[in-house]
């Protein structure tokens, strides 16, 4: 007995510690798996955010082919097809010429089949009474139409090609900047991991209010963009950046569309300035607003109007406010240009997350990014803006 004893609890110990060793092991290779896909960014989450929407931004235009214009003193460059990184059915295009310089976008999506025809993006000037500064109405046929800014698809595709005509004064160097924002509507956003690094943090962008304004009305476009580079023109010590809302409206008025909502046209005027960078893009989260907030760097966003008056039903025109940071609990501070003059509300306001994403949804995510050439931009996990010089 003596000698069968210790045989017996040692096989008996051996017996209970396999399955807690398997289980171990499992356990073990599930965290490993785990902490490799978060590693990767392959989350639903981050998958979401790599299809649903991809920038690309220009610089470099040697490989566009250049022709002359109808006009004398205008060129056409044609760009190859580029090719985004998604499957896209909508796309927005914005760019930064010099003033004194005009400019027609036009873009065609490729299909494997056929090319559509070249949509009209925008008629872009600083000088409405020497050129065009206007969207263009009415261009709708069997593959898509022009949505003021925006070109919509009836079918998803991954390729596109612009042409350009440009024509004014420094034509020998008018391009600055071009960028691409592709959207594929069909993929719902998803919210990814809050960068905590913008809580509690709050930049100084001044305050006002589109109602101060005689006819600023509808001006929340530009008011948002006066705050923004009165911002820069603190900060960059730039007084010419710090112009009155009357005179940005002035600057950015769509006269097809009848308003100052045009998104690339707010762009356009900021990026005009010497040294600026200015852009429209989609984001996929406000986690992404938290990245630009933490660098330091103010983002104008485009929401429903809902948002400021609390309304869930009944015409909503959109509306754009100047995210400026996170309080301590992870709620957006925005500059809302959109408040009360009559009550005398602050336009700076603080609304609860939930319901700042749901307003945002109307514009798929849809943000201005403006900031200086100079500006260390946050890290592009996803491929949703322009990586710098």
């Amino acid at each position: 007995m003596l000698i069968f004893i210790p045989v017996n609890l040692e096989a008996s110990h051996r017996l209970r510690l396999i399955p807690d060793f398997m289980r171990l092991r499992a356990f073990f290779y599930l965290f490993l798996a785990a902490a490799l896909l978060t590693s990767c960014g392959t989350t639903p989450a981050a998958d979401a955010a790599r299809d649903r929407v991809s920038f690309v931004g220009l610089k470099n235009f040697s490989s566009f082919s250049k022709a002359n214009g109808t006009n004398a003193e205008e060129i056409v460059l044609t760009s190859p097809e580029i090719k985004a990184s998604i499957n896209w059915d909508e796309l927005i295009v914005s760019w930064n010429v010099p003033t004194g310089v005009h400019l027609k976008v036009e873009a065609r999506a490729i299909y494997p089949g056929h090319n559509t025809k070249y949509y009209i993006m925008s008629m872009w000037s600083d000088d409405p009474d020497h050129f065009p500064r206007e969207s263009v109405r009415r261009q709708g046929d069997d593959d898509g139409t022009i949505k003021t800014d925006t070109l919509v698809l009836n079918k998803i595709t991954d390729k596109v090609q612009l042409r350009l005509t440009i024509g004014g004064m420094n034509t020998n160097t008018p391009l600055k900047f071009l960028g691409l924002s592709f959207c594929n509507s069909k993929v719902p956003a998803e919210a990814l991991k809050p960068n905590r690094a913008a809580w509690g943090k709050t930049l100084e962008v001044p305050e006002r209010r589109q109602g101060e304004y005689e006819g600023g009305g509808g001006w929340c476009s530009p008011t948002s963009l006066s705050m923004d580079l009165a911002y820069w023109s603190d900060k960059l010590h730039r007084p010419e950046l710090n112009r009155t809302v009357p005179e940005t409206a002035h600057a950015i008025d769509d006269g097809g569309w009848g308003g100052t909502g045009n998104w690339p046209f707010n762009t356009a005027y900021a990026g005009s300035y010497t040294g600026m960078r200015a852009y429209v893009t989609r984001l996929s989260d406000v986690a992404e607003l938290e990245d630009w907030i933490a660098a330091g760097i103010p983002v104008i966003v485009s929401v429903s109007s809902y948002l400021t008056n609390d309304r869930t039903s009944g015409q909503d025109n959109g509306h754009l406010i100047t995210c400026v940071g996170f309080d301590k609990n992870g709620d957006v501070v925005v500059n809302d240009p959109g408040v009360s003059v009559k009550r005398n509300v602050r336009a700076r306001r603080i609304y609860a997350r939930e319901k700042f994403v749901n307003a945002w949804k109307k514009s798929k995510n849809a943000v201005y990014l403006v900031y200086p050439d100079t500006a260390t931009v946050p890290k592009d996990r996803f491929g949703h803006w322009d990586h710098g010089k």
